[in-house]
Parts: C-alpha cells; sequence; structure tokens
C-alpha cells in the first residue's frame, strides 16, 4: 500500500476559463492521474463551491475528470483541508505524503501545501501541474511570474521534520522512491 496520495485541486471549468496554460497543464494532471492509478495510489479532487454557475462549468474538467474509486470533496476555501475531511481520509488510508497539482496558484495550491506541512505530511508540489488566472497584459506579476514565484517559495520552505519537493510531472514517482 502506497503511503502517498494525489491532490487535484479545483480543476473545475469554470475557473479554468482564462487560466494560464490550461491545456498544457490539463495534460500534465491527467498524465499524473493515469500513473497514481495504476500505482495504486488515491486521488483526491478538492472542488471550490461554486454558487450561480451552471454545474457543467462547475464539475471537474472533463481532461481530468473523477474515476470510479477517486475521492471528490467539496470546499468552501482556499484550504483543501478545511472542514472537508481530506486529512480524516488521508489518515485511514496511513498518507504521509500527498503531491499537490491544481488552480490557483497562489490561493488554494499555496494555502493546501502550506497546511498539508503543518499537518505533518511530507509534500510534493508539481511545478508544470498548478495554474492560474492570466493578468491583463502589462499587469504585474504575470500568471507565469505567480506560478515561478510559488514553485521558488515551496522548494525552499522548511517545516521541522518534513519534506518539501517541487519538481515536473515526468520526475513524480509513486513507487515509493524520493521524488527526485
Amino acid at each position: 500500500m502506497s503511503d502517498t496520495a494525489l491532490l487535484i485541486i479545483d480543476m473545475q471549468g469554470a475557473l479554468l476559463g482564462d487560466a494560464h496554460e490550461a491545456e498544457a497543464c490539463l495534460r500534465e494532471i491527467a498524465d499524473l492521474a493515469g500513473r497514481a492509478r495504476s500505482a495504486g495510489v488515491p486521488v483526491f479532487y478538492l472542488r471550490q463551491r461554486l454558487h450561480d454557475v451552471p454545474a457543467d462549468l462547475a464539475d471537474v474538467h472533463p481532461a481530468v475528470a473523477p474515476l470510479p474509486g477517486d475521492v471528490v470533496l467539496d470546499k468552501d476555501s482556499a484550504d483543501s483541508f478545511l472542514q472537508t475531511g481530506l486529512g480524516d481520509s488521508l489518515d485511514r488510508r496511513a498518507v504521509r505524503r500527498v503531491v499537490v497539482t491544481g488552480f490557483a496558484s497562489e490561493y488554494c495550491v499555496d494555502s493546501t501545501c502550506r497546511s498539508a506541512l503543518s499537518r505533518g505530511y511530507d509534500l510534493v508540489l508539481v511545478s508544470d501541474g498548478h495554474t492560474t488566472t492570466e493578468r491583463p497584459p502589462g499587469s504585474a506579476p504575470t500568471a507565469a511570474q505567480v506560478i515561478a514565484h510559488h514553485n521558488t517559495t515551496l522548494s525552499a520552505i522548511q517545516y521541522a521534520g518534513r519534506s518539501t519537493a517541487v519538481v515536473p510531472t515526468a520526475q513524480v514517482r509513486f513507487d515509493g522512491a524520493p521524488a527526485v
């Protein structure tokens, strides 16, 4: 049994319409989800509750849609652990390491990464597996800069007794070997 879980955060159609390189991010996450399932690693989907949005847009994007056996949890805040049951679900499966992907880098992805570390999980952030909203031309920081900033910050962050890694999809391992 694996001690790892894959988290896919807020990859919902309504949120991805103006996301930075959304199609590339969806491809990377789809690859990871397939590899995780093949390795017997549980896949968790976190969905932001969206009000006044058509149901088909509030759902997870079809390119990375949950399959039978995946866990889908709804949330009302940026922190995927807050009042969702995620921590209890991970603990029941003896998960010690989370691989994090999703939308939006500076909000839900960042909050979930930090919360996971605070709750005692080791962290792997997939550097090409998270995205955020494009900014208008000339805005600073750009979406690419926001993503790069979070990759850099979370690769250097230290939590006592926890390991952190920020790696591209191709380097994520689900066979118990180190991520890098």
